[in-house]
């Protein structure tokens, strides 16, 4: 399933397998919360190079429905994706809803924001709309408290949060295990565990021995980039990442910069996802080799040159800043696309460059190099 090819200090290049595809890691998902990559099809999503996307189980379950969406033969023919998936449980969304949901052991009772329907999200339901979904990787329910939070908080909901992973896998087990007994073909989804413990390494530490011990087919670091500094991000990751088996694959949920890749990498993480790319597109910032720009500044009212000069994307091959900002002050929705398709090129270049290194022994060359043109200046967020 999962295989490492090299290895340069932390920094880990691998292979992993999944039913619709071969995913070389690192590896950079962009976000496709309602089974659409906001502005992009499918075709442009293949054209910078994605070779998986992520999907919001949540949004999904609410709208269209997941049953419908197996009455359609699942996500993948549903939008006309053919790669791989990797699906959340829809747990960050419903507990952002503090007002509208209320937590105990069974699982979360929640208001659909969209109607106010009464709705219940259980461990084994979570199971139950990825299987519907069709998804490759599957993420197992989990709690995400609120930081800062005090220890006592953190430990209780890490604690929940590996029982519900425990039921999780019980679950997904039996149908696995009922597919195979039926004569029917074996599902052939992944599911993740994910460790939650806030900020508290020996509370990390706690949540990845029992979330390892029930046995997963990869594993995610969850509960970061919610406000907290990035060194302290950081100082989690690398504190965290060597306690999840080396092989498997460790992806580090919602997260970040492209300074933020490179740094997680660097202290072992395989894969990531974050919604950054494809929503500064939309408001106008390009992600460049020498930092962000907000192409809606007015000094690039007369700038032929494209987004960026060291870039091969569609959209620097073909159009200038001026254009870009003609677009975005014109409220086009072709700005939109052109825009995130660039976002998307520079961090999926930015991925394949760090493979590229750690293949070659040269990660940490790489990384100072990246630090050196690439500033974080004022990344919208």
């Amino acid at each position: 399933m999962f295989s490492l090819s090299h290895t340069d200090g932390a920094a880990r290049r691998g292979v992993l397998q999944t039913a619709h595809g071969v995913i070389e890691t690192p590896v950079f998902m962009p976000v496709g919360t309602q089974g659409a990559v906001k502005a992009l099809t499918p075709q442009h999503l293949d054209e910078v190079g994605a070779s998986i996307i992520l999907g919001n189980t949540y949004h999904l379950m609410l709208r269209p429905g997941d049953e419908l969406i197996a009455r359609r033969g699942g996500l993948h023919r549903f939008i006309g994706w053919h790669k791989p998936i990797l699906t959340d449980s829809g747990g960050y969304q419903v507990f952002s809803l503090a007002e509208r949901r209320k937590i105990d052991e069974s699982g979360v009772t929640f208001r659909s924001h969209l109607d106010g329907s009464a709705h219940v999200l259980t461990p084994e339901r979570c199971v139950d709309i990825q299987a519907n979904l069709g998804s490759d990787i599957a993420m197992v329910l989990d709690e995400c408290p609120a930081l800062p939070s005090t220890a006592p908080v953190i430990e209780k909901s890490l604690e929940l949060t590996a029982r519900w992973a425990g039921r999780c896998r019980e679950h997904f087990t039996m149908r696995k295990n009922d597919r195979r007994g039926s004569g029917g073909q074996e599902i052939g989804q992944l599911q993740f565990g994910i460790v939650q413990g806030g900020t508290f390494a020996d509370l990390r530490a706690k949540s990845a021995e029992l979330t390892v011990s029930i046995g997963f087919d990869g594993y995610a670091i969850g509960g970061l980039s919610v406000g907290e500094p990035a060194e302290v991000m950081y100082e989690v990751v690398e504190k965290t990442a060597p306690l999840l088996p080396a092989g498997q694959p460790r992806y580090l949920m919602g997260v970040g910069t492209p300074l933020d890749l490179v740094e997680a990498v660097a202290r072992g993480v395989d894969m990531f996802d974050c919604v950054l790319p494809t929503r500064n597109a939309r408001n106008g910032q390009l992600l460049t080799s020498e930092g962000p720009i907000n192409i809606k500044n007015a000094e690039f009212a007369e700038d032929d040159g494209p987004a960026d000069p060291a870039c091969g994307c569609y959209t620097c091959r073909n159009f200038s800043r001026a254009y870009l900002r003609h677009l975005y002050r014109a409220g086009e929705m072709t700005g939109g696309t052109l825009n995130t398709l660039h976002n998307l090129s520079f961090y999926l270049d930015t991925m394949r460059r760090i493979r590229e290194a750690i293949a070659f022994g040269r990660f940490e060359d790489f990384r100072q190099s990246f630090h050196q043109t690439f500033t974080r200046r004022a990344l919208i967020s």
